[in-house]
């Protein structure tokens, strides 16, 4: 017979929460650490070719 099941302490969901949030952080460091260099040219992981920039006269 299906018995329910016990409840999640906060403190547990709490921390799982966290630990979920902390990861999208670090996602998202990284992502504009990686678009930072790409911007720069500084890169050693991706090869960017760049364009000339005419300037108008």
């Amino acid at each position: 017979m299906a018995v329910p099941k016990k409840r999640t302490s906060m403190s547990k969901k709490r921390i799982r929460k966290n630990i979920w949030k902390g990861k999208g952080y670090w996602a998202a460091v990284k992502a504009f650490s990686l678009a930072k260099s790409l911007s720069t040219g500084n890169s050693k992981s991706f090869f960017v070719r760049q364009t000339s920039k005419k300037v108008l006269e």
